[in-house]
């Protein structure tokens, strides 16, 4: 079986394409280079220039402006954690979508299609079962608790050995996240600037230093605004890239019509479980992923906790949703679209670059190489603005926990509210320091950017939301078998995401002998079981029954 493929002469594209911005793009391309043409030449393709370099920094300096600007307005932690708890819901729910896209997804999507094939689509169907699970299952019982750390609840039931426990994890697991993305955006950008790795710290700490001052400035309400900016930057970039290939190739030859030879076998459902997607495990995975972070990571509840109500944080929840289901159909519809561009022409690619082997380079290559002069800035900017929405939600989710059930908890809460923020701001900058140092040891995980993940940052989802289903919807738990069940659920994720390094790869395929889309649903299953039964075993309630 052939790949998609046209005979028809590849075109670069110029900016004539669109009339109503040729002139200004034009202008703009002669003023930044003299005579460098929008198109390749012969030694090839231009990269970013001073146009795009100077669109991205107007773009960060506009955050830090806008951090400090809310910055102004807060004196006390509830405003700065949660936005004094009334913010609207359209822009919670926005801002959930965007901290959770981020650039990981940004750029896993589109690799992932292109390289592994087009099965990871089918998560949109787990979207619906979320909404009902959260919105009407979950939402209702935190929303009666307003808090401002979602770990303060796991106190009230199981003690505070729980409460520490599931602060730790958020710890790890949003430090691990956040040094995963910011490295993952520094790589893509070295791509885009046609520089080696050894690069890569340096943007990491332009990137981290950007998202820490708003956020640390600004707090929830800027953290929420500029997510929308963000959304809208990243909504944009992609359907630039869609289109400038559309109109390129004069039409949608892109789309594939056959399965490509390069793509895995991905079927509806195996029994191997070494078999790397199906549409079962898939949908499973993503659907566990989507209602475990919703009730256990401090980055969603924080969220919920800033609507006024229970319906204000459902409507969130729709919006978040939807919004994301659109952008992610939109992102695998640039994975089809990249691919069939550099299958048509692949002399576009330098030497030793493959779509196989190298899908994850192909979105941030051709946003730098292959679009015009200025719109390349907007769409790095739409990455560089993916990575800032996941670090500035991570750092004020970071602070808001370390503040509330480490300092306020044992007692060193500082006197004065107005110090208690400048804390907040203290703790917000030295997170980011912390992000920076990490990110160093991420190239060491091996994999593509969304097997990577699920074997790093979406490792410790599970076991803490397994905590807050004991504390909230268990009546006769307790912390001796929370902690048994939490202990059984995290080394069976530990196993399934390293079952590589454990028992051996696959000699022909390289895939570990347990796919990473088990991870969620063995975890919470193996945890929720041990867990009720070491309940029962240390039950120590009065079993009398009335006469």
């Amino acid at each position: 079986m052939k790949p998609q493929t046209t005979t028809r002469p590849h075109q670069r594209f110029r900016p004539a394409h669109f009339p109503l911005v040729s002139g200004l793009l034009l202008f703009l391309g002669a003023t930044a280079a003299g005579a460098q043409e929008m198109a390749e030449s012969v030694a090839g393709p231009r990269g970013l220039t001073f146009i795009d370099w100077a669109i991205i920094a107007f773009y960060g300096v506009s955050t830090i402006g806008l951090g400090w600007y809310f910055s102004r307005k807060q004196n006390t932690t509830q405003e700065y954690f949660v936005g004094s708890g009334n913010m609207p819901w359209f822009l919670i729910g926005v801002s959930l979508f965007a901290t959770l896209l981020s650039t990981i997804s940004y750029l896993s999507i589109p690799g992932e299609i292109v390289g592994k094939g087009p099965i990871y689509a089918t998560t949109l169907l787990a979207y619906p079962v979320v909404f009902v699970v959260v919105g009407y299952f979950m939402i209702p019982v935190y929303m009666k608790h307003r808090v401002t750390s979602a770990y303060e609840l796991l106190e009230i039931k199981l003690g505070l050995s729980v409460r520490l426990l599931g602060v730790a994890q958020f710890l790890a697991l949003r430090l691990v996240w956040m040094s995963l993305l910011v490295f993952l955006t520094a790589k893509a950008m070295a791509v885009m600037m046609g520089v080696g790795e050894e690069w890569i710290p340096y943007i990491v700490l332009v990137t981290g230093f950007v998202a820490v001052t708003y956020t640390s400035l600004g707090g929830l309400r800027a953290v929420v605004v500029t997510d929308l900016i963000q959304t809208i930057l990243l909504l944009g970039g992609a359907l630039l890239v869609i289109l400038m290939i559309t109109i390129d190739m004069g039409g949608f030859s892109w789309f594939p019509t056959v399965w490509q030879p390069h793509w895995d076998a991905q079927p509806i459902f195996s029994f191997d479980p070494k078999t790397r997607l199906t549409v079962v495990g898939t949908v499973l995975s993503v659907g566990i992923w989507y209602i475990c972070t919703a009730g256990g990571d401090q980055v969603s509840v924080q969220r919920f906790m800033a609507t006024r109500d229970a319906q204000a944080a459902r409507r969130a929840l729709a919006t978040q949703l939807c919004v994301g289901a659109f952008i992610t159909l939109v992102l695998y519809i640039v994975g089809l679209a990249l691919m069939g561009y550099f299958l048509a022409d692949p002399s576009l690619l330098p030497v030793g670059v493959t779509i196989v082997e190298n899908a994850d380079d192909l979105f941030p290559r051709f946003i730098s190489y292959h679009l015009p002069i200025g719109v390349s800035g907007l769409v790095v900017a739409a990455m560089f603005a993916a990575a800032m929405s996941s670090i500035d939600s991570g750092v004020n989710s970071i602070t808001a926990v370390v503040m509330t059930d480490l300092m306020d908890r044992f007692g060193k809460k500082p006197k004065t509210e107005r110090g208690h923020v400048l804390t907040a701001r203290f703790f917000a900058f030295g997170i980011g320091a912390v992000v920076v140092i990490g990110s160093s040891f991420m190239g060491l995980i091996e994999g593509n950017i969304t097997t990577v993940t699920n074997k790093t940052a979406n490792l410790l989802v599970t076991p803490i939301f397994g905590l807050f289903y004991f504390a909230l919807f268990v009546p006769r738990s307790n912390a001796p078998g929370v902690w048994i069940g939490w202990f059984s659920g995290i080394v069976t994720a530990v196993l399934i995401a390293f079952s590589g390094f454990f028992f051996g790869r696959d000699p022909v395929t390289g895939y570990d002998p347990v796919s990473f889309q088990w991870i969620a649903p063995a975890a919470i299953l193996v945890n929720v079981v041990v867990g009720h039964i070491a309940c029962r075993l240390f039950d120590r309630s009065d079993k009398s029954v009335s006469p």
